[in-house]
């Protein structure tokens, strides 16, 4: 907001006495110059809720909106921009097979995951199988299945050798 446009504000008493070189004039214009981080933010705004256009030190506060904290500092960045994105999608298939690839493939960035949730020697089991490109990301892999996968259940994870390998 401009000084001229908080002056218009003021009663009709202080506007009179408002001159260049006054304390008030002084005042308004310090007022102007305390709005003008947040005016330019406003006009922006919609930026900062896509989690593509958003700043770095923004998107861990999207993290928090979509429930996927937990992931920090696990994830990096860009991984948790494209998962803050598909946050609402991934919501839609948790406690799935299909969701747990889905969050893994997301979170990774390598296709591939596999879930066997029909493990006929342990009731309440899933295998997961992992391509051996995500080996690096073993801690956050470990980590989201142990999250995503429901209360219940038991889990293995499988590191497949090459990435054609089923079972």
């Amino acid at each position: 907001m401009k000084a001229r446009e908080i002056e218009g504000l003021l009663p009709a008493v202080f506007r009179r006495v408002v001159r260049t070189g006054t304390p008030l004039r002084a005042l308004l214009e310090v007022m102007e110059a305390l709005h003008a981080p947040d005016e330019e933010i406003l006009t922006d705004l919609p930026s900062y809720f896509d989690p593509y256009t958003t700043p770095d030190e923004f998107v861990p506060y999207l993290a928090t909106w979509v429930d996927l904290d937990w992931l920090l500092p696990s994830c990096g960045l860009g991984r948790l921009r494209e998962l803050i994105a598909a946050a609402p999608e991934l919501s839609r298939w948790r406690g799935t097979a299909e969701g747990l690839e889905r969050f893994l493939e997301t979170a990774t960035g390598v296709q591939g995951f596999g879930v066997d949730d029909a493990v006929k020697a342990k009731p309440f089991h899933i295998v997961v199988r992992a391509p051996a490109s995500a080996k690096s990301c073993q801690a956050l892999v470990e980590k989201i299945v142990e999250m995503e996968k429901p209360a219940y259940v038991t889990h293995h994870i499988k590191w497949l050798d090459n990435p054609g390998a089923g079972g």
